[in-house]
């Protein structure tokens, strides 16, 4: 019996933001793929209006299975996992096994297909495009809960917004100009009613 995609379903199960109050509760699997949809158009900008030359493809594959490890560690809260780089160092470790044992319960013929995506190459071009776009899906998210009225996101999306400028990349520029706004709109606005 295969079990990777029975794990993988299990994504909708782990939470994130823990250590905060939220106004709606997000897990894993649709955060993976908000950062899908995000890593794809920013890979778009950078291709399309800026004449650059990322695999959108492969970076929205990676963006997809990003938060793979967690079924097995579950979300490690910010503040913790980046304590110190002795944690930090420890859970790249554990992140590691847990995405090997998972990939151990696809069938062995489909492993070698699997095992670029679920650890893809950290220094790669498209793996840069990902973690912008699982940045930009935290600062959406802290947008969302401040639009409801929740205080608690104040300071994170302060930091987040400077870690993401901090990045210098002109897709992520270009889509804080193009789209960040249309954010904060209501249904009604949004359909020019």
């Amino acid at each position: 019996m295969d079990k990777f995609f029975a794990y993988m379903d299990r994504m909708k199960f782990i939470k994130r933001w823990q250590l905060m109050r939220s106004t709606r509760e997000e897990n894993i699997m649709e955060h993976s793929h908000s950062v899908a949809m995000l890593t794809h158009a920013l890979c778009v900008i950078e291709n399309e209006i800026y004449g650059g030359n990322v695999n959108a493809e492969r970076a929205v594959l990676y963006a997809l299975y990003h938060e793979a490890s967690e079924v097995m560690t579950g979300d490690l809260p910010t503040p913790i996992k980046y304590f110190n780089s002795a944690i930090h160092g420890e859970y790249e470790k554990l992140e590691i096994l847990a995405v090997e044992k998972i990939a151990s319960t696809l069938p062995a013929d489909m492993v070698p297909s699997f095992m670029p995506v679920l650890l893809p190459d950290k220094t790669s071009e498209e793996y840069k495009f990902v973690k912008a776009a699982d940045k930009l899906s935290a600062y959406l998210k802290c947008l969302e809960e401040l639009r409801s009225g929740n205080n608690e996101f104040v300071q994170a999306e302060k930091s987040i917004a400077r870690q993401l400028a901090e990045k210098k990349m002109r897709a992520l520029d270009y889509f804080f100009e193009h789209f960040i706004p249309a954010f904060s709109l209501t249904l009604d606005e949004l359909e020019g009613l």
